[in-house]
C-alpha cells in the first residue's frame, strides 16, 4: 500500500480536530465547563487522550477554540451588502439563524459569562477578537447613521441588546422559543418590510414556553 499523501494526512488531522471539538462542545453543553473532563471528551470523540492533548493540551484550549469560532461568526454579521434596510434585515436574520444553529455554543458561552470563575475566559476571547468586535460596533453605528438615526450609538446598543436577549432565550428554551414571530416583531420595530418567508421552522405555541418555565421551576422545600 502506498503511503498517504501530505494532503490526505492533513485532511485526516483536520477531521480528527473537528471531531474532538464537536465532542467537547457536546460535553461542555451537557456538563458545564468545570464538571466536564478530558476523559468525557475523548470517550465522546472516540479518540485517545494522547491525540486530544496533541491538538488541545487542556480544556482551556478547547474552550478558547470554540469561543474564537463563535465570536468570528458573530462579528461577521455586519459584513453584508445592500441598502441600509437590507443590511439591517440581514444582520437580524444572521443573528437569529446563527443562534438557532449553534444552541450548544450559546449555552457554553452563557455558562462562562455568568459564572464569575469562568467569566475571564470569555473576556479573554473577546480581547483576542477586539478588532473584530470594534468593527462590528462601528459597522452597526454606520448602518444606523445611513438610516438617519439621531443617535447611531444608542441604536447600536439597543439592537445588540435585543438580539442578545433573543439569543439568550433561544439558548435556554431551544426550539420552544417562538423565534419566527419574534423575528417579525423586530422587523416591525425597525420599520422593515415584513419578510416573505420564514427563516426557521414553524414556531411553537407561546404557552409551551410557559409550560417549560413551570416544569423547570425549582420545587420549594416541604414544610
Amino acid at each position: 500500500m502506498s503511503p498517504r499523501s501530505a494532503e490526505a494526512n492533513e485532511e485526516l488531522r483536520a477531521q480528527s480536530r473537528e471531531r474532538i471539538l464537536a465532542a467537547a462542545l457536546e460535553v461542555f453543553a451537557e456538563k458545564g465547563y468545570h464538571d466536564a473532563t478530558i476523559s468525557d471528551i475523548t470517550a465522546r470523540a472516540g479518540v485517545s487522550r494522547g491525540l486530544l492533548t496533541y491538538y488541545f493540551p487542556g480544556k482551556q484550549n478547547l474552550v478558547d477554540e470554540l469561543l474564537d469560532r463563535y465570536l468570528d461568526g458573530v462579528t461577521a454579521l455586519v459584513d453584508v451588502t445592500g441598502d441600509p434596510d437590507e443590511r439591517l434585515a440581514a444582520v437580524i436574520d444572521g443573528a437569529i439563524a446563527t443562534a438557532a444553529a449553534t444552541v450548544p455554543v450559546q449555552r457554553l458561552t452563557l455558562s462562562l459569562v455568568v459564572n464569575p470563575a469562568t467569566h475571564p475566559q470569555f473576556a479573554a476571547a473577546e480581547a483576542r477578537k477586539e478588532a473584530r468586535v470594534v468593527a462590528l460596533e462601528d459597522g452597526l453605528r454606520a448602518l444606523f447613521a445611513a438610516r438617519g438615526a439621531e443617535d447611531p450609538a444608542v441604536e447600536e446598543a439597543l439592537l445588540r441588546s435585543v438580539l442578545e436577549g433573543v439569543i439568550f432565550k433561544m439558548a435556554v428554551y431551544g426550539d420552544q422559543f417562538p423565534a419566527e414571530p419574534v423575528r417579525r416583531r423586530i422587523y416591525a420595530l425597525y420599520g422593515l418590510p415584513a419578510p416573505h418567508d420564514d427563516l426557521l421552522p414553524a414556531a411553537p405555541r407561546p404557552d409551551r414556553m410557559r409550560a417549560a418555565r413551570t416544569v423547570s421551576a425549582p420545587v420549594p422545600p416541604a414544610d
